[in-house]
């Protein structure tokens, strides 16, 4: 099970019902967190969720909107008492940026661990998360992400049995790691059928529409996509300074043949996202007009 969480949908300034970007996810006790705009500590209140827990947080790309609330991030994790180190995630630069926020959080008690990512693609496994990075069309490097929890095929009782596997180990293969003791090794492949279909989120923001989008959203369960004008007649602003509008992230999900698209990420001039949606749902029916502290679990397949 993924619980989901965009807690902030607006774009360049916070506004009174809208905060800045941010997604939240949770998976087997730790926290993801991509993008970290102003507002992101109380949308995590207001959402009843915890700062605990938040073990990863990646950025795709540096603008204040997207960052601007780390600082006071830091602070209220050190200030809860966090021990635990922390990491994060984002395009070269990272360090260097995150270091001059830090001037006005200096101290914290526990360490950063800094990934910083300069190829066209990455992966990463964290915390029971597969993380894949992918470049996107900005005005400066930035990243989109999906983030994937990969389900092990199901455990062969009888398998185990004939192979005379002791029942103590049947837990530690089933996690799909491999036992050697008492002489023998035991791999997954011998108690464990196919891989059975896991679960996708594909983030994306700040970007003109590119293949590396619909590729890397491919049958995603959920792909959260930029869509900064709902208005037609501002696609040549969308060009001009490298964002999208509706129809084109509804594009994007079609092609990628996800399951459900969030649209995020809109213009302040935005005020009624749901009024260009009646259109966009004529490209990509199940897309929505995401709003703050929209949630959703995602479960396996039986």
């Amino acid at each position: 099970m993924l619980d989901v969480c965009l807690l902030g949908t607006g774009g360049m300034m916070p506004l009174p019902y809208r905060w800045l970007t941010s997604l939240m996810v949770r998976y087997n006790g730790s926290s993801l967190l991509i993008d970290c705009g102003e507002g992101t500590q109380i949308a995590i209140k207001e959402k009843g969720w915890s700062f605990k827990p938040i073990d990863v947080i990646c950025f795709t790309h540096y603008h204040g909107d997207h960052i601007s609330g780390l600082p006071g991030l830091l602070l209220t994790m050190g200030n809860a008492d966090r021990r635990e180190p922390l990491t994060l995630i984002g395009p070269k630069g990272l360090e260097r940026v995150v270091n001059a926020l830090r001037v006005i959080a200096p101290e914290l008690p526990f360490s950063i661990r800094f990934i910083e990512l300069t190829e066209p693609e990455s992966e990463l496994s964290l915390n029971g998360y597969r993380l894949k990075a992918f470049r996107v069309s900005h005005n400066v490097t930035c990243l989109g992400y999906s983030v994937e929890i990969d389900r092990a095929g199901k455990f062969d009782v009888e398998r185990a049995r004939m192979a005379e596997i002791p029942q103590k180990y049947w837990g530690i293969l089933q996690k799909g790691e491999t036992v050697e003791a008492e002489g023998q090794r035991y791999t997954p492949d011998m108690v464990l059928g196919p891989e059975r279909k896991g679960l996708k989120v594909t983030y994306c923001t700040d970007s003109r529409p590119v293949d590396a989008i619909w590729n890397n959203a491919k049958e995603a369960d959920l792909f959260i996509c930029e869509g900064m004008y709902g208005e037609k007649e501002k696609e040549k602003k969308a060009r001009e300074y490298k964002h999208m509008t509706f129809y084109e992230a509804a594009q994007l999900a079609k092609k990628a043949e996800a399951k459900e698209l969030w649209l995020t990420h809109y213009s302040p001039s935005l005020t009624r996202p749901e009024d260009y949606m009646e259109e966009v749902r004529e490209i990509f029916p199940n897309a929505i007009a995401a709003k703050d502290g929209r949630t959703k679990e995602l479960v396996f397949e039986d």
